[in-house]
């Protein structure tokens, strides 16, 4: 018989189902047409308008294909613009537009109250220790992993 693992023991396996229980809030409280990610690329353009795509998929930590296809379809919805940067005409510089920006506008208390429920389900003290416990494991790249412990 194979080994099995305890998954309710596995770093990998909660985040995952962390990132479902998000996703389901989001959808049920927040929006079910603009995805958490989607908002995070309307919301990285209002602090940074006119970045380019390969900019704005290092504010959010998407890779450049599913950045280039938010910006295709978020564009499509009238919701970012694009215009060539004058400087150098190889760059497409986004930003939001004003139907973009009121949309982001009425996201921002339901994201927040998102962000509150799930601090809440945890103990006030150690609210902060897992904001940065998280910040932390986001911050990891392929990079700093290989030069760790080997098996």
């Amino acid at each position: 018989m194979a080994r099995a693992l305890e998954l309710p023991n596995y770093i990998g396996h909660l985040i995952r189902r962390a990132e479902q229980v998000h996703t389901a809030l989001w959808a049920q409280h927040v929006s079910r047409e603009i995805t958490s990610q989607k908002f995070a690329v309307l919301n990285a353009l209002s602090r940074e308008p006119g970045v380019d795509q390969r900019t704005l998929g290092r504010l959010t930590s998407l890779d450049r294909s599913t950045v280039n296809l938010m910006i295709r379809r978020l564009t499509e919805q009238a919701l970012v613009s694009q215009v060539r940067d004058d400087e150098d005409r190889r760059r497409t510089l986004l930003s939001l537009t004003d139907e973009g920006a009121a949309l982001l506008d009425s996201l921002i208390a339901p994201a927040e109250r998102i962000n509150e429920l799930l601090l809440r389900s945890l103990p006030e003290g150690e609210r902060a220790i897992a904001v940065d416990i998280l910040s932390r494991l986001a911050s990891l790249d392929e990079g700093s992993l290989r030069g760790g412990a080997r098996a």
